[in-house]
């Protein structure tokens, strides 16, 4: 029998989250989840990211609770083991590369470390929570919770297993908004939820324009800018989430959708085996 996956935030506020991943999203989920008092534990394979995931949080979250308006500044420790990440939380979050074949063992882990009752989140970006559940003994605890750009990007996808308890979609619905995001529930299982399935769309004739020998990554983006108004377009976007990242989301794309262009693929995959993934590399469709 499942356990009870209904929280309040007066339930939780004082209990801990782990994050299993320091990369570009994982430093900032620990960012979001550290603004409203309390702890969050850090958990990556390498050191140096992890340091350096702390580090960033550390710097950040009074930033985004001053600019905000409400919350509490925690704290971001770094966990050496998933045990000592898990202990005693109320909500573990995945964000680790998008590659299943990373996903599906670390959830037999994290399901053998974590306390009962613990909620079950990936931040995956392309691929259902179904997918990656073969470890997880009670299914009900686990979902995808997606997460943009936060600080500044701040929706959050939720779509359930198939099997997730209605109560734990409830309760992150109700007690996301405490920390400064914004969740939006997809109905039904759809392989890039909502919005990232009408930003693939963009992302990938944007690549096409470019790959066709049409425009430039400046002239897309300027366009964006000047059309829209917003800060940065398509390519500045890629660059910020790290081409390798784009690289990964797309190719699953292909795998459901055989019939996508290969020249955005290809285009992606000349920048990755450069070596140029964007901001994190100092290069990618711009040099930072």
């Amino acid at each position: 029998m499942s356990a009870s996956y209904t929280y309040t935030f007066e339930d939780i506020r004082d209990r801990p989250v782990a994050v299993i991943g320091a990369g570009t999203l994982g430093r900032r989920i620990a960012v979001m989840f550290a603004s409203r008092g309390g702890t969050v534990r850090i958990h990556a394979r390498r050191a140096e990211q992890l340091a350096a995931a702390t580090q960033y949080v550390a710097e950040t979250v009074p930033r985004v609770v001053q600019h905000r308006g409400f919350g509490d500044v925690g704290v971001a420790t770094a966990a050496a083991s998933l045990e000592e990440a898990l202990d005693g939380t109320w909500l573990a979050v995945e964000s680790v590369p998008e590659k299943l074949e990373i996903k599906v063992p670390l959830w037999g882990q994290i399901d053998r470390a974590a306390p009962a009752g613990t909620i079950f989140a990936t931040n995956s970006s392309s691929y259902p929570s179904r997918l990656m559940a073969e470890n997880v003994r009670d299914k009900a605890r686990l979902c995808n919770m997606h997460f943009y750009m936060p600080p500044e990007v701040n929706a959050v996808d939720l779509m359930s297993d198939g099997q997730t308890d209605r109560g734990l979609l409830d309760t992150l619905l109700t007690v996301l908004p405490e920390f400064g995001v914004h969740p939006f529930e997809a109905r039904k299982e759809s392989t890039g939820f909502i919005f990232n399935r009408i930003w693939a769309a963009i992302k990938r004739e944007s690549l096409a324009v470019v790959a066709e020998g049409v425009g430039r990554p400046e002239d897309v983006d300027g366009m964006f800018r000047v059309n829209w108004g917003v800060p940065a377009g398509p390519f500045q976007m890629m660059d910020l989430v790290g081409l390798d990242v784009v690289l990964d989301i797309e190719n699953h794309y292909a795998a459901e959708f055989p019939h996508l262009p290969e020249s955005v693929r290809e285009l992606l995959q000349s920048y990755v085996d450069a070596g140029k993934l964007g901001v994190k590399t100092g290069e990618g469709f711009y040099t930072y």
